[in-house]
């Protein structure tokens, strides 16, 4: 059986997912079931040298990761949820969404000109970006219900910076686990437990465990190879940090290096390889843009942001946070509609 093309929440097929979908004979669910346990098992072992990588080394994974992957996940998840999503994010909201997150690319970009405005104005537009995807998700009363704690979660926020701030940097790191449980609705039931364990297990489990101490004993704070970067690491640290807990701030890193670590897995090779037939669809509805050309494109801007981070690592952690507002925002509504209308969107992908 052949994956149909992604639908829009109402389950209308458009034209470009249409086209797409006569090229997408290759990626038959059954081809995709079969691999199913070898990808499990890739994850699982990608899990483990991560964890290892990120408590012997967790600075130099976080830093040299960026460079590496950074720009490049970047790219690569944009064309995924474009492809895969596009429909939710087309007309007035993705006009919208566009205009929003834009904002919080200028804030992140001028921070040095906006002063202390810079921080509250990306609460409050990416606030308004949640409040699009629950108007965009939801109906009735559940849709005014949901802008209410959104406003009340905004006012939090507002008052406590700081913790949004270190919320937000490790939550980006959890969503892949959203769109991987999306992604397994396409495999035998089976299959599919096997694999939602595994992922459990590396986005929740293992760091709830670094958090908890239980690696306490081998973490190593040393910067090593990105000394000359990073200093000691101290900004670094309290990036990710709980502010209220600055004791566990290494715990706190080792965490965000293994989840970041895994999160440019998830995008730069598993999805690529497992759902071919989202940049099918992208290549279907923007022609110009293929394959070739995203891969070009991705490795060009990964160079160029690298070179500028070696050279200067502060600015370009400010210009990489910039270019990286389209793909860490554009992710929330869509997130938003699969945890509300979760069967009415997949459906493309029958249980088993």
């Amino acid at each position: 059986m052949t994956p149909a093309a992604p639908t829009t929440a109402s389950g209308t097929d458009t034209s470009a997912n249409r086209r797409a979908s006569t090229t997408n004979a290759g990626t038959s669910t059954t081809s995709v079931s079969s691999n199913a346990g070898r990808y499990a098992a890739e994850l699982a072992a990608a899990a483990a040298l991560a964890i290892v990588i990120a408590v012997n080394s967790p600075l130099a994974t976080t830093v040299i990761g960026l460079i590496c992957f950074g720009i490049l996940h970047n790219v690569l998840e944009l064309r995924y949820v474009l492809g895969r999503f596009g429909d939710l994010l087309s007309g007035g909201i993705g006009v919208l969404l566009v205009i929003l997150v834009s904002g919080i690319a200028v804030t992140r970009l001028g921070g040095a000109y906006f002063g202390g405005w810079a921080t509250p104005a990306e609460i409050l537009l990416g606030y308004a970006v949640l409040g699009a995807g629950a108007w965009m998700s939801l109906r009735g009363m559940p849709r005014y219900a949901a802008l209410a704690v959104i406003l009340g979660a905004a006012g939090v926020s507002l008052s406590h910076a700081a913790y949004h701030v270190v919320v937000l940097a490790h939550l980006h790191n959890l969503v892949p686990l959203v769109f991987l449980w999306e992604w397994s609705r396409r495999l035998p039931l089976p299959v599919r437990r096997g694999f939602r364990g595994v992922q459990v297990a590396w986005v929740l489990v293992v760091p709830s465990l670094v958090l908890a101490g239980f690696v306490d004993r081998w973490m190593n704070p040393d910067p090593s190879a990105v000394r000359a970067l990073v200093g000691e690491g101290a900004q670094l640290v309290s990036a990710v940090a709980w502010p209220a807990a600055p004791e566990t701030g290494m715990r706190w890193l080792v965490a965000f290096a293994f989840l970041q670590t895994m999160h440019y897995a998830v995008w730069v090779w598993f999805m690529p390889r497992a759902a071919p037939e989202a940049a099918e669809v992208f290549e279907a509805r923007w022609p110009v843009a293929s394959s070739r050309l995203v891969w070009a494109v991705a490795i060009a801007l990964a160079a160029a942001l690298g070179a500028l981070l070696l050279a200067d690592y502060g600015q370009g952690r400010t210009v990489y946070s910039g270019l990286a507002t389209y793909h860490a925002y554009l992710e929330f509504p869509v997130v938003l509609v699969l945890l509300t209308r979760w069967r009415g969107l997949v459906d493309s992908y029958p249980d088993h």
